[in-house]
């Protein structure tokens, strides 16, 4: 194996031993097993020069920009040997351990990003000094990827900070920045970013003679009782998995494994717990979850890195500095709101003054409810607060690079708006629309530059929601796509580009999956028993319960708009055209499946059921063949193979480029469970066979709504998987 040139060791004339990583051919610092076996090598040199008195401390610090940024994924994903895996963890675990082990102090320098690996190899120095640098965070997202912590940090961390402190980071892989880093006994030090190394070096030479444990933060008496006795910490372990239980439905094994570890190993020597690690770790790794969860971060990457345009586009995105929203509503003034807080100057117009100060206020309650969270300081969000303005006039809209258009739903409106609009800006400027069910297409058709034009769909709340459809209509060019979708990413969202179609690529999906929850109450399943199949799947909540919160009007609207693009086979459910009739509005309204105080759920509203017709009442005794686990099973298979069925014609409508796509835009847009590895993904464990085996059986008991797709019959026949055949070459 040929070594990397990171790390590097050099002693400077204070006798200072400064290990340096700094990979040449990657952007950021990556623990390779090539950079680990160098790393190796550098300890056992830094171990010599202190041993011989050439060195006095030991400084470990990583690029100008950023620190490291954990392991190789990559290896992650291809191990499939848990014996192996097993002992790669413990090759880790003795490299780390032996910066434990080094005779002078060790002190890790953490500049920038510090993740995974990053922060077990800090963990392992005798200390750790923060820059205070906005980039300088820590994070041990393992639990993110299906695995924990295994190079030590499960060991060392509760052990250096406390076991509540602890398990905020390793059950949750949230970022960590320094002023909280230093305030739970994680860091340090925390200095200016300006003079970060002479501080560094400075704090390395106040340490010459102090080789040890350094001192751990005085906690309070309620902190030492939980955090250092056994029932104190049997106890936080048992509220721990009570609340693991309740968010994930026990569909993750990491976050249990990783309480697990802790309720064996801790008050204990330090290599029992690091086997420990190990042994669950190396579980995990080659476990069906952490593949998915690999899977899903590979996508995430791909659309991070990418452009949205085919492999062979030259195409490059335009520089976005203004961003113009017309419209000032809830969306509107959630978009100008993500512009302005990152850092891009945006402008609301609106047609009346009151709507304008409206959406300046949402963007403001929004800014305080991020100051209120410790996202952001009250400095920085009245900054970012200066860069949003708005008005009544066109003439604010000048010097836009983007326009987005997020005002009523209704293609007249729509296409007379833009059709004005478009002589108010700039040729350069790239208009795109934020409707979430209208026909891009025809849209465009009121332009007389349709080249300039796209979609933009964001999901409410748009602050919260990851998922951005960038809809491709026919005309669109490729340098207005590379915008939206760079401007996307720079919005921290993720983007998915799709082409133009009714419900485009996540609400034309949801649609039958909602429509059939609908079919199934006229069966007789029970409101709770529908959403707990759902729930129990890995959905976050119910379909039952997501129209309650999309809205019942907007859901009603949507369904029809689909039946209508669609025909038969999305033929609304009687029961949910009872719904719409009753004038209940959902969540919104206080009253829909549910009942709703102060915006919480307060369970199901069982007199519903007597304004639905075509639903059994539960004196009727509801159920028949969808009662029990049986008709649990069907209930799940109904829903599920419903979606599939859907994904499967939009692939061979050529809606969505790949299969990757489709499961991406379904993690991000709905909450589809992560652990699964995407919808499509969990349809080739099925295989299109079989797919298509269950949906004729269910074509037959319900009807046309269940005939397979194309597609799906083709690949059976062909005896290939949804990833195989549509596998994707954007750039």
């Amino acid at each position: 194996m040929t070594a990397t040139p990171s790390p590097t060791f050099e002693i400077d004339d204070d006798a200072i031993g400064w290990i340096t990583f700094d990979d040449p051919d990657r952007s950021m610092n990556v623990l390779s097993e090539a950079v680990m076996t160098r790393f190796a090598d550098v300890i056992d040199e830094a171990r010599v020069a202190a041993q011989e008195a050439r060195v006095r401390a030991v400084v470990i610090r990583g690029k100008s920009a950023s620190f490291i940024a954990g392991a190789d994924i990559d290896v992650i994903g291809r191990t499939e040997d848990p014996a192996l895996a097993e002992a790669q963890i413990q090759m880790g675990q003795a490299i780390f351990s032996n910066i434990t082990t080094l005779p002078v102090p060790t002190v890790a320098a953490v500049h920038g990003v510090c993740v995974g690996g990053g922060v077990e190899l800090a963990l392992a120095c005798d200390h750790r000094v923060l820059s205070d640098s906005n980039r300088t965070t820590l994070s041990l997202p393992e639990v993110q990827l299906g695995i924990l912590p295994a190079w030590g940090g499960t060991t060392r961390l509760p052990r250096l900070i406390g076991l509540q402190a602890a398990l905020d980071m390793l059950l949750t892989g949230k970022k960590v920045r320094p002023s909280k880093a230093k305030r739970i006994g994680l860091a340090s030090a925390v200095v200016p970013a300006p003079i970060f190394p002479d501080a560094v070096r400075a704090f390395a030479l106040g340490l010459v003679g102090e080789k040890g444990a350094p001192r751990t933060r005085r906690r309070s008496f309620v902190q030492r009782a939980l955090d250092g006795t056994p029932p104190g910490r049997a106890m936080v372990l048992r509220t721990a998995r009570k609340k693991v239980l309740a968010q994930t439905g026990g569909h993750y094994p990491a976050p249990l494994a990783i309480l697990d570890v802790l309720a064996q190993t801790l008050g204990k020597p330090v290599d029992e717990s690091l086997a420990a690690e190990a042994r669950e770790a190396a579980v995990l790794l080659v476990g069906p979850v952490c593949k998915n969860l690999v899977h899903v971060f590979h996508m995430r990457e791909a659309s991070r890195k990418g452009t949205g345009l085919p492999a062979t586009a030259t195409a490059a995105p335009r520089a976005v500095a203004k961003v113009g929203v017309l419209g000032a509503g809830v969306m509107g003034g959630g978009i100008a709101q993500l512009a302005a807080a990152r850092g891009i100057e945006s402008w609301m117009k609106d047609i009346q003054h009151d709507a304008v100060t409206g959406g300046l206020q949402h963007a403001r309650g929004l800014f305080d409810k991020a100051v209120a969270r410790r996202r952001m300081t009250k400095r920085e969000a009245a900054q970012a607060m200066d860069r949003i303005a708005g008005g009544i006039d066109y003439h604010g809209l000048s010097g836009s690079d983007v326009i987005v258009e997020a005002i009523v739903e209704k293609m007249a409106v729509k296409k007379s708006v833009l059709a004005e609009l478009e002589g108010h800006v700039s040729a350069d400027c790239i208009i795109a629309t934020n409707t979430s069910s209208l026909s891009v297409e025809e849209m465009a058709s009121a332009l007389s530059r349709p080249e300039r034009f796209c979609g933009m769909h964001f999901f409410n709340p748009v602050h919260r929601m990851p998922l951005v459809e960038v809809i491709r209509a026919p005309g669109t060019s490729d340098e207005a796509v590379a915008t939206i979708y760079k401007l996307s990413l720079d919005l921290g969202k993720v983007p998915v580009v799709v082409g133009d179609g009714p419900g485009f690529l996540v609400n034309r999906i949801l649609g039958p999956y909602l429509n059939e929850s609908g079919f199934l109450l006229s069966d007789g399943a029970s409101i709770e028993t529908i959403d707990r199949v759902a729930k129990r799947f890995g959905m976050p909540m119910g379909p039952l319960r997501l129209v309650d919160e999309v809205g019942i009007d907007v859901s009603g609207h949507a369904g029809e708009s689909l039946h209508k693009a669609l025909g038969e086979r999305l033929t609304p459910a009687p029961a949910l055209l009872e719904l719409g009739r009753t004038g209940r509005l959902g969540k919104k309204g206080g009253l829909g499946f549910y009942r709703y105080e102060g915006g919480r759920e307060k369970g199901v509203d069982e007199s519903i059921y007597a304004e639905l017709p075509s639903v059994p009442t539960p004196s009727s005794g509801r159920g028949g063949l969808l009662a029990g686990e049986a008709g649990e099973r069907v209930i799940r298979r109904r829903l599920v193979l419903a979606m599939i069925n859907e994904a499967a014609r939009i692939l061979g409508d050529g809606i969505a480029a790949s299969a990757a796509d489709v499961d991406l835009a379904m993690i991000m847009g709905t909450g589809f469970p992560p652990f699964r590895g995407g919808l499509l993904r969990f349809a080739d464990t099925l295989h299109p066979r079989g797919i298509v085996d269950r949906l004729e059986q269910l074509s037959d008991e319900f009807g046309p709504r269940f005939a397979p797709a194309p597609t799906l019959v083709q690949l059976a026949s062909e005896d290939r998987t949804l990833y195989t055949a549509f596998p994707g070459a954007r750039g």
